[in-house]
């Protein structure tokens, strides 16, 4: 899973952050308008925290944005404005959910994994391809009823893939949605063929119905 925090208090947003990675969640930031907005426009997230106070501009505004480009999304508005309209306003104009400051890390998780399941999961607290069925909330993996044992990005990667089935993933867009938007700089997306031999090794050895399947010359896709 990859969040976009976009919170110009920097204290909390980096505490927001820390949170995030220590349940293992990529967590990318933005403390302005125009810095959300080139996120938004550059990069795919599966959920994005969002402040309604920015100092060029308004979280409703960038909501309203991120609906023009039709990116499904989950947006969660974090807010101290606790008025029922901007509530309403923002619920109106597409977020999945509305959490006042100061708020309860425990409660901030909670409505991330809603939020997440809502618009990836169709509400489901598994997901199932073929003989494959994998559990978000214990980062489970079964093949035929059998638990196999995946690495953190082996099992990240899987994830992205059984969220989308059958659609083709070029590489820089699994590195930016698995390791996080940093991954442009590198000068080497070698370490995804690595990655992706071993999982397909892995999903073969359990007698797995799917596979990835490599699209010569664009990426990888489930199949």
């Amino acid at each position: 899973m990859k969040v976009l925090v976009v919170e110009d208090e920097i204290e909390l947003q980096q505490t927001i952050v820390q949170f995030l990675e220590n349940e293992k969640i990529i967590a990318e930031t933005a403390s302005t308008f125009s810095e959300g907005m080139d996120k938004i426009i550059s990069f795919d997230y599966d959920c994005i925290l969002l402040d309604i106070m920015l100092p060029d501009g308004d979280g409703i505004s960038l909501l309203k944005e991120l609906k023009k480009l039709q990116k499904k999304t989950a947006v969660i508005i974090l807010s101290a404005k606790d008025s029922v309209d901007d509530k309403v306003e923002g619920l109106l104009v597409g977020a999945d959910d509305y959490l006042a400051k100061p708020f309860h890390f425990a409660e901030l998780f909670a409505r991330i994994k809603v939020a997440m399941r809502k618009n990836h999961q169709q509400g489901e607290e598994i997901i199932s391809y073929k003989n494959i069925q994998l559990f978000p909330d214990d980062r489970r993996v079964l093949i035929n009823n059998q638990e196999i044992k995946l690495n953190r990005k082996e099992y990240d990667l899987l994830y992205y893939f059984m969220l989308r089935p059958e659609r083709v993933f070029q590489k820089t867009t699994l590195a930016e949605s698995v390791w996080g938007d940093h991954i442009e700089f590198v000068d080497s997306l070698d370490f995804i063929y690595s990655q992706i031999k071993n999982l397909r090794k892995k999903l073969k050895e359990a007698s797995s119905e799917a596979d990835l399947q490599a699209v010569y010359g664009v990426g990888y896709k489930l199949v």
